[in-house]
């Protein structure tokens, strides 16, 4: 019976080898279909990384990166305003709106601030500083988490994650963002030429977005072009945020607008930069006879005797006069005219920023609507007086109220005041001179600033007179900006005269420097300080020694501290203290 049962078992045996080989073909097969599927969704998503960039990539290397080491980020800078972070795999969710730091054991987070990065932000992605709108944060999440989000798209290129502040304007394209942008990438090697630059602040291109092609060989990527890549987009190297050194003014947003308390850019940068616009324009200065430029405004703020205004200048100065418009010829023959031009006439608005492209020497001339302060709103004359931009600025406002139209009725941002109430109007209409005041939309500024303005040629010519050196643009010197070192050598004598007199000499050796550079004029500033005092008594010297009477006690301790000056206000630092006892 029991050979009989193993006889009747083995078929059973039999069949059921045959279904496990069975299956496990099919699991093998199975296994197979997801593999390909896989390689086939890997081979799709790098499709589309290599969609975004020429840069060949390893997709499963990228993910396996992200999956095991997660994001790493370390900073420059102490605080948000001043702050600039390198990151590698930092991902962007396209339908949450929301950057993910990915964490790992290998992740790396410097400084690792806590919840003092949410106070208020990280970064700001604007050079504009500390403005609620232009902060950067991010999510964090697990490593783990991707398994069960979207299959990341991959960004090769190392790229630049900014805020553009207000790409519709000129003055905001330049001075909030090109040159910031342009600086930024001098600070970081590999932001070159084959960096990505990516605007995430949710504008569109703008007429000027050419302009931003201009810093790289690649096409900037706007931030409704990520949601077309994919949900999950990761930047294997990105660097998030913009040096602010390059900035000169502030909009009024805490405090009434106006130059920034510390400017760090020289017009030797700015001028640097301008020839790097006008290189990749294509564009050179040319030399021949000099001529006036007048921008020419076509729906608002208008020179309303405007051919009046050029036939004035031709006389005067006995130069050719050109007009430019930005509505009516293309940016780069605008730069071409100016960059040559011995003068240029503008009301006050965001075309005045083309005054960079100047050469030295020209003349930048702005005009003001009735009721405008031209001390109150000095973008251009900051730009105008910075050590190296050696240009002459001039400011003529319209005092003449008869002078000017105006427009009422026109929308709330066009400087229409008929949506306020009687009383509000009334005070606007009667105002001799629109108050300090905040950004962005006091209604009294944009009633006045829109007006459009008949220039009172006398005044207009008197004040160029009186202020303007005639422009000579072939014998405009690069002005120097090399400051002194520290003066060698310094030393004290003192002796006592009497019982309530004494001396006290001191003497000092140039600084190294100054045996190598022509100076026209250098003297030396002497602080002597009374020990225990909290005042000083300070001395401009022309010699390298000085005898020192007045106001010196015997048996008194004195500090003495000597420093350099080249051309009035090109300061050195200061010598060691000197410690002179009498």
């Amino acid at each position: 019976m029991r050979a009989i049962g193993c006889r009747m078992n083995l078929p059973a045996v039999l069949n059921g080898l045959l279904v496990s080989v069975v299956a496990a073909l099919l699991w093998k097969y199975v296994r197979l279909i997801e593999h390909t599927s896989q390689l086939e969704e890997e081979l799709q998503l790098t499709r589309q990384s290599q969609e975004l960039s020429q840069v060949r990539i390893d997709y499963h290397g990228a993910l396996l990166a992200l999956q095991e080491h997660g994001t790493r980020m370390v900073c420059t800078g102490k605080m948000h305003t001043d702050r600039i972070c390198r990151f590698d795999y930092l991902c962007y969710c396209t339908e949450a709106e929301e950057f993910v730091f990915f964490h790992s054991n290998a992740s790396v987070m410097l400084p690792n601030l806590g919840p003092r990065r949410f106070q208020p932000a990280l970064l700001d992605l604007s050079s504009v500083e500390d403005h609620n709108t232009q902060y950067f944060n991010f999510l964090e999440l697990p490593a783990a988490a991707l398994k069960f989000m979207p299959k990341p798209v991959f960004v090769p290129d190392v790229t630049l994650i900014l805020n553009r502040f207000n790409p519709d304007n000129l003055m905001h394209i330049f001075h909030d963002d090109l040159l910031p942008i342009y600086y930024t990438m001098q600070q970081y090697s590999d932001l070159d030429d084959e960096a990505r630059l990516v605007f995430m602040e949710g504008w569109g291109e703008g007429a000027h977005f050419d302009l931003y092609r201009l810093l790289s060989s690649k096409q900037p990527l706007l931030k409704e072009q990520l949601k077309t890549f994919g949900k999950l987009m990761c930047f294997t190297k990105s660097y998030v945020g913009l040096s602010k050194m390059t900035t000169w003014y502030q909009y009024g947003f805490v405090q009434p607008q106006g130059p920034k308390a510390n400017i760090l850019i020289s017009g030797n940068e700015i001028r640097q930069f301008a020839s790097f616009v006008m290189e990749r324009l294509n564009i050179t200065r040319e030399e021949g006879d000099d001529y006036i430029v007048v921008f020419k405004r076509t729906t608002n703020r208008l020179i309303l005797n405007e051919a009046e205004l050029l036939l004035a200048l031709a006389q005067e100065f006995q130069m050719r006069t050109v007009t430019v418009s930005l509505e009516e010829q293309s940016f780069d023959s605008i730069i071409q005219i100016i960059s040559g031009a011995t003068m240029l006439v503008s009301m006050h608005g965001a075309q005045m920023i083309t005054s960079m492209f100047l050469p030295r020497g020209a003349a930048v001339v702005e005009l003001f609507p009735y009721a405008i302060n031209s001390e109150q709103y000095t973008p251009y004359k900051t730009l105008a007086s910075l050590p190296g931009m050696d240009l002459q600025y001039v400011a003529w406002r319209n005092t003449m109220e008869e002078n000017t139209v105006t427009y009422p009725d026109r929308p709330w941002d066009q400087g229409g005041i008929v949506h306020l109430e009687k009383e509000e109007q009334e005070r606007i209409l009667a105002s001799k001179e629109v108050s300090r005041h905040l950004c962005c939309r006091n209604p009294e500024w944009l009633f006045r600033i829109y007006q459009d303005t008949t220039v009172d040629i006398a005044s207009f010519l008197d004040i160029l007179r009186e202020t303007l050196k005639k422009p000579n643009l072939k014998k405009a010197k690069v002005a120097s900006t090399i400051h002194p070192g520290r003066v060698r050598e310094p030393k004290c004598q003192t002796s006592v005269q009497a019982t309530n007199e004494a001396k006290l000499l001191v003497s000092w050796q140039i600084p190294w420097n100054l045996k190598y550079l022509k100076v026209k004029e250098v003297k030396y500033e002497v602080w002597i300080q009374e020990q225990g005092e909290n005042t000083y008594m300070p001395y401009i010297l022309p010699h390298q020694n000085y005898t020192f009477l007045e106001n010196i006690k015997p048996f008194t301790t004195y500090l003495v501290w000597v420093r350099c000056i080249f051309n009035k206000n090109l300061l050195g630092p200061f010598a060691d203290v000197l410690i002179c006892k009498t």
